[in-house]
């Protein structure tokens, strides 16, 4: 009987971790609309949340390095959507579901610079 317990409780706990890691059944799939902005939208809560010191700033070697530019954004956007959607980053600081659905739809869109 525990046997058949254990079993199923670690199938359901496969299942459901297997589950949690589609970002769109978390997040959902809509990105409908038009595209976020990057000047507008992205790049200010890169900004504001990223690029600071001791974390993406000017000079800095923290993981991709510095996020000060369109081009530095763009070349790490997968790692940074990646990033964003785990809730890994920012450190020590919450993004909204609002502002990771912008970074998320941005990147999905091919992270124009617009």
């Amino acid at each position: 009987m525990i046997k058949k317990i254990t079993v199923v409780l670690t199938g359901t706990i496969l299942f459901l971790g297997c589950v949690n890691d589609k970002e769109e059944i978390l997040y959902g799939n809509s990105c409908d609309g038009p595209t976020p902005s990057f000047a507008a939208v992205v790049n200010p809560i890169i900004e504001t949340n990223c690029a600071i010191p001791d974390c993406h700033a000017p000079g800095s070697s923290n993981g991709p390095g510095a996020l000060t530019s369109y081009a530095q954004i763009k070349n790490v956007a997968g790692e940074i959507k990646s990033a964003v959607v785990s809730r890994f980053m920012p450190k020590d600081r919450t993004l909204t579901e609002s502002q990771i659905k912008a970074i998320r739809c941005w990147v999905d869109a091919g992270a124009p610079n617009n």
